[in-house]
């Protein structure tokens, strides 16, 4: 059967995707940033999944205004990098895994969770800069992805949005639909976006350390009680973007300690790295590795 094997929690700042692009990772202000991953490339390299479930938010690239999914499952067999406004990103085309995310949007909306099946879908930095960190920088035509990604969009952006319990217990759904999955996949599950930060207003540039590295703490220690974290919460302590947080909850739910009806409560997951940085653009950076015992 598949099985989830770690997941992996990561900000997407897009400006983390230009300094790669535009080769200034290694400048001063950029290399405290890259070198938070060093381990984490080669962790990925002795760990690397046939299968990366990965959990992000669009930004009015897939998705307008005009029509925003709760939650959203790519059950496409490839996806393009979208143009969002400075050309596309130089990187690989992403291979989905049809057979695998059919499965879950069957299993899932049985266990009574509403997606959205999406079978054309242009992915923007939200889900390429979490692959850049963790592979590091990839030919587009000679270097593709070395596993394949099944993306999973969450509404953050346009309230209402899901809340961290939903998000949770849709993370449980999930990971009995990948285990219910008759091929021997070696499957991944990564939650991106934040940490604190605000874009608009008067609290434009906001990041709350201390926050940010107590969420840390309770994601990894009481994921249960970092799920019932209200909205309000979010949005004045961690800005108004903070709330991207909730899509960490979902990759969180998955992990074997989290029980299950069909299972029994597992050991804690153990932590592999855990990294935090700030500034990243006007952007708090969060890092975490866990590995199912």
């Amino acid at each position: 059967m598949a099985r989830i094997t770690a997941s992996v929690y990561t900000s997407h700042v897009p400006a983390i995707g230009a300094a790669m692009d535009l080769g200034k990772s290694t400048e001063p202000y950029w290399q405290p940033l890259f070198a938070g991953y060093d381990f984490s490339k080669q962790w990925i390299k002795e760990n690397t999944p046939d299968v990366i479930f990965l959990v992000f938010n669009d930004h009015a690239t897939a998705f307008s205004l005009d029509m925003i999914p709760t939650f959203a499952i790519g059950t496409a067999d490839q996806y393009t990098p979208a143009d969002e406004g400075f050309g596309r990103r130089p990187v690989p085309t992403v291979y989905g895994h049809p057979e695998l995310a059919a499965h879950i949007a069957q299993s899932v909306i049985q266990d009574d969770f509403d997606l959205t099946i999406v079978n054309k879908m242009e992915v923007d930095h939200g889900l390429t800069v979490p692959l850049s960190l963790m592979f590091g920088e990839r030919d587009p035509v000679k270097g593709g992805w070395p596993c394949k990604v099944i993306p999973f969009a969450v509404n953050v952006v346009q309230y209402p949005v899901p809340s961290g319990q939903r998000c949770f217990n849709l993370g449980k759904a999930i990971r009995k639909a990948i285990e219910s999955f008759d091929e021997d996949l070696n499957v991944q599950i990564w939650g991106t976006g934040g940490m604190s930060h605000q874009l608009q207003g008067a609290r434009a540039g906001l990041i709350n350390k201390e926050f940010d590295n107590a969420f840390l703490d309770q994601l990894i220690a009481d994921p249960a009680a970092a799920a019932k974290i209200p909205h309000i919460d979010y949005v004045r302590e961690a800005g108004s973007e903070g709330i991207e947080l909730v899509m960490w909850l979902i990759a969180r739910g998955a992990m074997a300690d989290q029980k299950l009806e069909t299972a029994t409560a597992q050991h804690a997951p153990t932590v592999k790295h855990r990294f935090y940085h700030v500034p990243a653009s006007n952007t708090a950076v969060g890092h975490l590795i866990l590995e199912n015992n």
